[in-house]
């Protein structure tokens, strides 16, 4: 089989390179020519461990892995079409911009001469597929062609992992023959016996929302139980601990911090809210959830500010961490992003350090400073925010930060150090539910 990937962001070039690895012959195809031109060099577009393995054996070795510009040429002979573009939010809505998923199907339609299965695997709300149906069957004959919703359930971070070991696969699909067309495509995987889940179209796409909602509202959750703890005397980490170990919570997902950021919980969650309101769905609690992730920075720079007596004039503080989670350089909707802003806008000089998101993140915050280490980034500073838990920050050699800090206060925003071993170092410690 030939499989199409329309669309190079973060979905597309890992699902690609994973189908290669299958042993697929399969084509990536991008409107952006810089892009297209990057990857042909064998240069990864954004970090995500593994990838530049990947890449580089199956675009430069095996060369079952190619890319190009030109859907027409691409679609020669294919038996699978992918759609991975962006889904972003709308600007002046929380709706999901399904612009991009449908122009891709009208150019689909334009280049179907034998029968292919055309796959959504861009995140989309409940109805898309079938509406991508509709646009290619005003101009091609239906027996050409079937759609199938499977969505994507990758983490940033562990991608790679996530699609080649997955907890399930999800086909959302009317045909019995894309079915069996799916089922071969995900054949490796059995292997390991993944399950593979047949829906219907409409199940699949909701599939995909209510499981990043459920665990948004894990974490919102968590997070307002962690301000129980503060004002009760109470610790969240052992609360957490305790509730997963029952089997019907379980321990995922139970980690008190700054919020959830990223591309996907923060689109999604506002996404699978609008769908809601439009079927007339009372849908208040996820509406809770994005409104509670929202007031999360503000909170945590709120505790800063308190420690300071409200006046961060003239500090200095650090910010360990920019990406919205550790081993990726995105910065979407990162909370580390969101405080160091709010900091830098309450009066205080921000210096930071991230392993790999600093270049994307002064395109957000061109007026903080930005260090090319922990070290130097603690340089003179009155306090340091852990924002972001990159193992790097997992050890870091308080006595000499002792030392050159001026004053020895440690805000860990997520947990990852002990309270007492930090006082008895003579720092000044905030965690997060402690």
């Amino acid at each position: 089989m030939k499989l199409v990937i329309v669309g190079t962001g973060y979905v597309g070039l890992i699902s690609g390179l994973c189908f290669a690895e299958f042993g697929f012959e399969t084509v990536c195809v991008d409107k952006d020519e810089k892009r297209i031109a990057t990857l042909e060099k064998g240069e990864c577009p954004f970090f995500e461990p593994g990838l530049a393995d990947l890449l580089t054996k199956h675009i430069k070795n095996t060369k079952l892995l190619s890319v190009s510009t030109s859907l027409t040429n691409a679609m020669t002979n294919a038996s699978v079409v992918f759609i991975t573009v962006d889904t972003p939010s709308k600007r002046l809505e929380d709706d999901a911009d399904l612009t991009a998923v449908y122009k891709v199907a009208e150019e689909i339609a334009n280049n179907i001469k034998n029968y292919c299965v055309v796959v959504t695997k861009s995140t989309v709300p409940v109805g898309t597929t079938r509406e991508v149906n509709k646009i290619i069957a005003s101009k091609v004959d239906q027996s050409i062609f079937d759609t199938v919703s499977n969505p994507e359930f990758l983490r940033e971070g562990s991608a790679i992992d996530d699609f080649m070991r997955p907890d399930r696969v999800v086909i959302g699909v009317d045909s019995k023959k894309a079915e069996k067309i799916m089922r071969e495509l995900y054949r490796p995987l059995y292997l390991l016996e993944t399950p593979i889940v047949a829906t219907t179209i409409e199940s699949s796409e909701i599939i995909k929302y209510a499981s990043n909602s459920f665990l948004a509202t894990k974490v919102a959750f968590i997070n307002q139980v962690a301000d129980l703890c503060e004002s009760a005397g109470g610790n969240v980490q052992d609360v957490a601990n305790a509730m997963g170990l029952d089997k019907r919570i379980g321990s995922k997902f139970l980690h008190a911090g700054p919020g959830f950021g990223g591309s996907c919980f923060p689109k999604d969650v506002k996404a699978f809210a609008i769908t809601a309101k439009k079927l007339n769905v009372d849908f208040s609690i996820i509406d809770s959830v994005d409104t509670s992730n929202e007031q999360r920075p503000y909170k945590i720079v709120n505790k800063i500010l308190k420690h300071f007596d409200n006046n961060l004039k003239d500090k200095t503080i650090a910010i360990l961490g920019l990406s919205f989670k550790p081993n990726t350089d995105d910065v979407r909707n990162s909370t580390s992003i969101s405080i160091a802003d709010l900091l830098n806008k309450k009066g205080a000089i921000v210096k930071c350090f991230d392993p790999q998101a600093m270049q994307n993140a002064k395109k957000l915050l061109p007026k903080i400073i930005y260090c090319d280490s922990v070290y130097n980034a603690c340089q003179d500073v009155h306090a340091i925010v852990i924002a972001t838990e990159w193992n790097e920050f997992r050890a870091l050699d308080f006595d000499n930060l002792k030392k050159q800090m001026k004053s020895a206060i440690i805000f860990d925003l997520r947990n990852i150090y002990n309270k007492e071993e930090l006082l008895n170092l003579q720092f000044e410690y905030y965690g997060i539910g402690k």
